[in-house]
């Protein structure tokens, strides 16, 4: 399922003042507190602007990063496969313990 069709079915409310760096398929995403980086989307008849280019190319430095981590956490099966979990509501608490588990793991990482 696509972050944008999770993001609407659970109706998350944003309490804060936080930037999110989205990519395209968030389109028409708003919020009155957040300020969402997405970046500029080429038309077919216009190139982007340098300007246009040198913002894409920041959003995406950020997302990058972030991408990965998800990526590290997602190592943990139990992440991104169908929860199958006899107890509802568990996928929050799966969630927490594959990011302390990378988290941990960043930390032993530091260490040695």
């Amino acid at each position: 399922m696509h972050d944008k069709n999770i993001n609407d079915s659970e109706k998350v409310e944003i309490t804060k003042s936080v930037h999110m760096f989205v990519d395209l398929g968030f389109i028409g995403l708003t919020s009155e507190r957040a300020k969402i980086m997405i970046p500029y989307k080429r038309s077919k008849k216009r190139e982007l602007t340098d300007d246009q280019k040198k913002y894409n190319k920041w959003v995406s430095s950020i997302r990058v990063k972030i991408e990965h981590i998800l990526a590290s956490v997602k190592i943990n099966r139990k992440v991104k496969e169908k929860f199958r979990g006899r107890l509802y509501a568990r996928e929050d608490n799966v969630m927490f313990v594959a990011c302390a588990l990378h988290n941990l793991k960043l930390r032993l990482k530091n260490v040695a």
